[in-house]
């Protein structure tokens, strides 16, 4: 099985019509990994598979657009029929499990155990998954985060979650075969580096240097079009928008 990503959604920082927060589906190697799991992506993955089914969940910060349908998917495989065959591991940042106990009022997460396997992600944690290979990588945000490096017989995507430019994003980034990677804002702001403007974006991709770029994440002061033009200006033409429902192969 090649390696294939789905996009679930792509806004930021909240879904809009249409138009889902962050969230991605990736096959390859006899595994699906659902890779964060913003406002909306829940749903749109049960069109492309069924939860239960699943080897993994990913999450690259704890910020809302890219892990609040992890409340979504609790109550999918508690109390909606997708109960899962055993618990599903889910890769994230210290504190998970315990976000989603305070939801729910719990004093803590053992009543997740039936369906959920919360694991905390940390810089070079490595998952693998059938012959499907998960590197995290520490970036620059303004919360604990992580890129994720995913190899599968020998293709390499790489995605940058959220993230300020950053050595480790563009060795996370080294010859993947695609690098999906957030645009988030138009300029810096003093100070600011928690987010990838286009060019950091085709810089990144360039300097890795990636074979495509991908551009997602693209936040309110700048149109998808615009992003990927402007990114495609540093990085070439190999640049492409991505899309909801749109798969990629790798």
């Amino acid at each position: 099985m090649s390696l294939t990503l789905t996009v679930l959604g792509t806004a930021s920082p909240h879904p809009g019509p249409g138009r889902p927060s962050s969230g991605y589906l990736l096959r390859g190697g006899g595994a699906e990994v659902w890779v964060d799991a913003g406002f909306g992506t829940f749903a749109e993955l049960q069109k492309y598979t069924d939860p239960a089914r699943l080897a993994a969940v990913w999450i690259s910060h704890l910020h809302a657009d890219h892990s609040a349908d992890l409340l979504a998917a609790v109550y999918g495989l508690a109390f909606g029929g997708l109960t899962p065959p055993e618990p599903v591991p889910v890769y994230a940042p210290e504190g998970c499990a315990q976000r989603l106990a305070g939801f729910f009022g719990r004093p803590d997460a053992g009543f997740l155990a039936g369906i959920l396997d919360v694991r905390p992600l940390y810089d070079g944690h490595v998952a693998r998954h059938g012959d499907l290979t998960l590197t995290a990588r520490a970036v620059v945000h303004d919360t604990e985060a992580y890129g994720l490096r995913a190899e599968c017989r020998g293709s390499v995507l790489a995605y940058s979650g959220d993230s300020g430019p950053c050595g480790a994003l563009t060795e996370l980034a080294r010859d993947a075969d695609l690098f999906l990677c957030e645009a988030d804002i138009g300029a810096h702001r003093e100070g600011e580096q928690v987010h990838l403007t286009p060019e950091d974006a085709g810089r990144t991709a360039r300097e890795a240097p990636a074979r495509r770029l991908l551009i997602t994440h693209v936040g309110p002061t700048l149109t998808p079009a615009a992003a990927t033009a402007r990114a495609a200006a540093v990085f070439g033409d190999a640049t492409a928008t991505a899309r909801e429902g749109d798969i990629h192969t790798v």
